[in-house]
């Protein structure tokens, strides 16, 4: 986005893509499909939760475009639709890292600076 100047219609699409990867059964999801394609029992098995939870979710990534599927028979196969997704995902899972050790690193300072604290 830097230098960019977006629309307002782009800058909601963009904002739909981070609400998909919002929720954490939805990037339990991704994550389960980030070694290929799966069934939906499949995905219920790995991920634990229910069925109907499963499809509802997949249905809102399929919609979002950040899944396909196929089917073949009496199944359906779920398959990440781009690859990008998990560029995106290793970016805020770095990033939080990086947060998280400063902050650490920030208490740790702070305990050892004002010492135990006093009642007056």
């Amino acid at each position: 986005m830097a230098g960019n100047v977006l629309n307002d219609k782009t800058l909601e699409l963009i904002a739909e893509r981070f609400r998909l990867l919002g929720d954490p059964v939805r990037l339990r999801l991704l994550q389960s499909l980030e070694g290929g394609e799966r069934s939906v029992a499949d995905l219920v098995a790995v991920t634990g939760a229910q069925q109907a939870s499963v499809s509802k979710h997949l249905q809102l990534l399929l919609r979002g475009g950040l899944v396909e599927r196929r089917r073949q028979g009496m199944f359906v196969y779920y398959s990440v639709a781009d690859d990008r997704v998990f560029e995106l995902c290793n970016v805020v899972c770095g990033s939080l890292t990086a947060y998280l050790e400063k902050e650490l690193e920030h208490l740790a300072g702070r305990e050892g600076d004002e010492g135990p604290a006093t009642v007056s």
